[in-house]
């Protein structure tokens, strides 16, 4: 008897046809099976029980990083000779409507263990992979999913190699981004006198500069990395005054060391204290991503890594490469991504040298070339779990394969302006691509430009409509109306609102408080610290804040000091303004010139920092709340009581004016005010959501927005939430801050459409309308 199967969900690029290879032959099946465009296609032939059992093990067996699902069975009139070997098929091209593409993952203790031994053939090879580790996203040009469509095409399989792919019972049978030092990839280096190097003399040389207290760009699976010993004080110091970065944290990477690969982190920081098996799964995990976790006093890590903060971003090597650079030097080296301000992540050796030369003393190069960039992805500990910060090399692209409301036509939707991340959407799929970045330089746009390319062509969708935040000044608004493609807006709170709810699929009445620093609400004005009570397509706003009246409107972002002159002057407290323009300001202020309103609670927390520290001026987005964060640790708070009222809309009002003074009172010690700070706002939010919660008959109450960043705010307020008999929700797919706003723009386009069952998208992409070419 023969039947064919149809095996979709994650199953190209994760060693599944060398598994079902070898099931099929354990159970003495002939057949075939071959990768297309939608997944797996296989068909078998043998004993009934036997392809009863094989169909079963199909999903109960898979590999590791395999997500299959059996999407069917029926029988066939066989193909095969019965007596014929099970045999692995060229794939069938097509569009790739249904596949899941697999993201890059770590180096396996097999390949590690060969790289190790001086008498494998793999012996310090940087690019030494198989079917269970090692590039994908990164190095996929199309699908279906073979070497021919990878950056791995050009180069040629020496006979050694083509003899493993070919073996099935090796573990390099049909991995396509193969390599070894004959055939694959090759190492460079430079230096900025010159000096060069390829192949094992590279690594030497990049280890020796590391080794001197050189900085070093280092091109990894997903764009460089910026690299040095985190232990060099005066390198650190080099490092910020080149790369203009003064406070923002950098990331660590550590050797993989002992039982579980965490000893080394375990001598720097802690990773136990919310329980240590989540983390430490996630740290040692296929993903590789950052974790921030507390720093130990014992630390030898140069304080300079994150000034003034208590926690640290910690990840173990992502790749072979960054293995041999971390056992030859036994020290813990940063790892910051290697672009300037902001800017995405560079991936090619010109392009770096040109921009990093002034950064970099030299460059670790490879000619292994990258399809599409991919930062490192960052998750925090929050209320005993592990939530997204950023989306990135391991965790992008994010499938999701039940959107509630079927999509009647396929959609691209652009995110924000900061975080800014791309989802595309069509029928009851969802795929949310890696960080961008921000969007207010020409590098971000282009970025932009090219994944809203990149990203549809390598599902085979092609968009009819465009997603865009409502605010008209946004870069991603402006382009989406230069592509001659139907726009169509989504509030920003909305969007953050409907992200949430996606992961919550069952609350069909929700109480969403929305805070963060900067979001166009639908009255026009700035919000920031919103209640919306409904679902998807149907968000009311029931709650907010007391407005106030940054100096300078949205340059508030960036001056904390701008913000707390409009709260202080509000209440009548003085204030002087920095700078030679300090009247000039409070004029404005007092005429109302370029000083709009807004409810943000992310301006609340820049005002506390300015008043508490001392920080005027902020050198990157998040630095006042991060800092107040830190300052808080050992603080004793007070909760002080917050006026709450209904406006004339109805719309009920939290006044922040009682903390003002507090705040304000250099006669107390900073960690109390900060402190103080975190436990009245907690307390407010419960308060606030109590009620409305039960005014509104929510179900849940969810917790988005940037603010919620913040663990020592988030946890207070899901503990007092519960304490109320609340369900508190936080995001732990997607990132509660604007990275998670392209998925809440999908959600809510859904929603919002006329009731319509979904129809297949169309192959390709319109080069015409997402071409490079935008202007």
């Amino acid at each position: 008897m023969a039947r064919r199967y149809r095996v979709t969900g994650r199953v190209q690029g994760v060693g599944f046809r060398p598994f079902v290879h070898r099931l099929a032959s354990r159970l003495r099946l002939a057949g075939w099976v071959r990768n297309d465009a939608d997944g797996v296609a296989i068909e078998a032939q043998g004993p009934v029980a036997a392809l009863d059992a094989f169909a079963r093990a199909l999903v109960a067996e898979a590999p590791p990083l395999a997500q299959p699902r059996l999407a069917g069975q029926a029988p066939a009139c066989p193909s095969s000779d019965p007596a014929a070997d099970f045999r692995v098929l060229a794939s069938a091209a097509g569009a790739a409507r249904s596949a899941h593409i697999p993201p890059d993952t770590f180096a396996c203790a097999d390949c590690l263990a060969e790289m190790a031994d001086p008498s494998a053939r793999h012996h310090r090879h940087p690019f030494i992979t198989c079917t269970q580790c090692g590039p994908r996203y990164t190095v996929i040009r199309r699908l279906p999913y073979d070497r021919a469509r990878t950056t791995l095409a050009g180069f040629a399989l020496c006979d050694a190699c083509a003899a493993d792919y070919r073996t099935p019972t090796d573990r390099r049978f049909h991995a396509e981004p193969l390599a070894c030092p004959h055939c694959g990839p090759t190492l460079s280096f430079r230096d900025r006198t010159g000096t060069g190097g390829h192949g094992p003399r590279a690594l030497d040389a990049a280890i020796a500069a590391l080794a001197a207290g050189r900085i070093v760009a280092v091109k990894g699976v997903g764009g460089y990395h910026l690299m040095l010993r985190a232990t060099d004080d005066a390198a650190v110091a080099r490092l910020r005054a080149a790369k203009h970065r003064p406070d923002k944290p950098l990331a660590v990477m550590f050797r993989a060391d002992g039982a579980d690969g965490l000893d080394a982190v375990r001598r720097h920081l802690v990773i136990d204290r919310q329980g240590d098996r989540p983390v430490a799964a996630a740290l040692a995990g296929p993903a590789r991503p950052i974790v921030l976790l507390p720093r130990r006093a014992s630390s030898a890590l140069s304080p300079g890594i994150a000034p003034g903060l208590d926690e640290i971003g910690a990840f173990l090597p992502a790749s072979p490469l960054h293995h041999l650079l971390l056992d030859a030097l036994d020290v813990p080296l940063v790892a910051t991504s290697g672009n300037i301000a902001g800017a995405p992540v560079l991936t090619d050796a010109d392009e770096a040298e040109a921009r990093l030369g002034r950064v970099a003393d030299a460059f670790l190069h490879h000619d292994r070339p990258i399809a599409r960039p991919a930062d490192d992805s960052v998750l925090r500990p929050v209320a005993g779990r592990l939530r997204p910060l950023r989306l990135g090399r391991g965790l992008a692209p994010v499938e999701i394969d039940d959107l509630p409301t079927p999509l009647a036509t396929p959609v691209l939707a652009l995110g924000g302006q900061m975080k800014a991340t791309l989802a595309v959407g069509w029928g009851r799929r969802l795929v949310v691509g890696p960080h961008v970045g921000d969007l207010d330089s020409v590098a971000g746009l282009d970025r932009l430009t090219a994944l809203a390319a990149d990203l549809p062509a390598l599902y085979g969708v092609t968009p009819e409509r465009l997603i865009v935040d409502a605010h008209p000044g946004y870069a991603s608004h402006r382009w989406a109306r230069r592509q001659g493609l139907p726009v169509a807006t989504v509030p920003h709170h909305h969007a953050h609102a409907a992200a949430l709810a996606l992961e919550r699929p069952a609350v069909r009445r929700w109480l969403v408080l929305a805070w963060d620093g900067l979001g166009l609400g639908v009255d026009g004005t700035l919000w920031g610290g919103e209640a919306l009570v409904g679902r998807p397509g149907a968000w009311h706003r029931v709650g907010s804040w007391r407005p106030f009246h940054p100096v300078g409107g949205e340059a508030a972002a960036r001056a904390p000091w701008r913000s707390a002159a409009a709260l202080c002057w509000a209440v009548g407290r003085p204030f002087d303004a920095p700078g030679a323009d300090a009247a000039l300001a409070r004029e404005a202020w007092g005429r109302g010139l370029n000083c709009p309103a807004t409810s943000a609670v992310g301006r609340l927390f820049d005002a506390a920092a300015c008043l508490i520290l001392g920080l005027t001026e902020a050198s990157h987005e998040g630095h006042a709340p991060m800092a107040l964060e830190a300052a808080a640790a050992g603080g004793h708070g007070t909760v002080l009581t917050l006026a709450m009222a209904p406006d004339a809309q109805g719309c009920l009002r939290l006044d922040w004016a009682p903390l003002v003074p507090v705040l304000a009172d250099a006669e107390r010690p900073r960690a109390d005010r900060a402190a103080t700070l975190h436990a009245t706002l907690a307390a407010a939010a419960c308060t606030q959501a109590a009620t409305l919660a039960a005014a509104h008959g929510a179900e849940a109450v969810g917790l988005t927005g940037g603010v919620f960043q913040n663990r020592r705010l988030a946890e207070a307020v899901i503990a007092g939430l519960e304490a109320r008999g609340l369900t508190a929700v936080l995001p732990e797919r997607l990132p509660v801050n604007d990275g998670g706003l392209a998925a809440g723009q999908v959600v809510e386009a859904a929603a919002r459409q006329r009731p319509a069952t979904a129809r297949p998208a169309r192959p390709g992409l319109n080069a015409a309308r997402h071409g490079a070419a935008h202007g």
